[in-house]
């Protein structure tokens, strides 16, 4: 049996030639409901492209000919002939899946794209609180969804925070105004308001009930007082206890 024993450069080119086969699966996510686009670019023109859905065809271009589209993505799908990217419109949770794209340049592979698409529920609208404390009036907004949001604030207008918490000082708090939460993922942008004045309201309703409250206690203290000692002056008044 003869051993052949390879050179640098023919271990390089060996190399890779098995390098161009290997291709890493890219993670991507889309909104339930709404349009995706798979993130594909050429470096130059290309003459034929495939798309399949776990190892099933769903898009074809070839040469002169349209694309043609196969199951689900039949009538709510756009294959770019420049580039070889897919775009399905209104994506549906059974949209999720590993998708990849082989394309082709004057009969020879002209890269090969892997991609998982997860298919997420849309964020949820967000929910502004807020509360009163020391010197500072703190807003919270909250929204349900499975990924990390961006958070933007307008008080009165005006931009002033990013994040899901905003910390103002009373003495510069605009009664007269609103809060608005912006909840963004993607293209997908929700948002809810309060009045500022709503925020003191609660608090002065509450100062407003406690100090009824103290009130309503003083003032049981003082009758109870009252009664005891009209019973003590009734009591000795009939034993003429002096």
């Amino acid at each position: 049996m003869k051993l052949v024993v390879l050179g640098g450069l023919e271990k390089l080119l060996l190399v890779g030639s098995f390098l161009t086969h290997i291709y890493c699966e890219e993670e991507v996510f889309g909104i339930s409901g709404e349009n995706f686009t798979f993130p594909v670019k050429a470096d130059k023109k290309i003459e034929e492209a495939i798309w399949t859905k776990n190892k099933d065809k769903v898009a074809e271009w070839e040469g002169q000919n349209e694309p043609t589209y196969f199951n689900s993505l039949q009538s709510r799908s756009l294959l770019n002939k420049e580039s070889g990217n897919l775009t399905i419109f209104k994506l549906e949770n059974s949209d999720s899946g590993t998708y990849r794209l082989e394309r082709f340049s004057s009969g020879k592979e002209n890269g090969v794209f892997t991609f998982k698409l997860t298919v997420l529920d849309a964020p949820s609208t967000p929910q502004i609180n807020c509360s009163l404390s020391g010197d500072y009036l703190t807003l919270t907004c909250e929204a349900d969804f499975q990924k990390p949001l961006d958070y933007v604030w307008k008080i009165t207008g005006r931009k002033t925070s990013t994040g899901p918490e905003v910390l103002i000082p009373k003495e510069n708090v605009d009664t007269g105004g609103k809060a608005t939460c912006f909840v963004t993922y993607l293209e997908i942008i929700k948002s809810s308001e309060i009045p500022l004045n709503q925020c003191f309201a609660t608090y002065q309703g509450y100062r407003s009930q406690k100090r009824s409250r103290h009130g309503l206690i003083i003032a049981c203290v003082v009758t109870s007082l009252f009664a005891g000692a009209g019973l003590i002056y009734m009591f000795r008044s009939m034993y003429g206890i002096s």
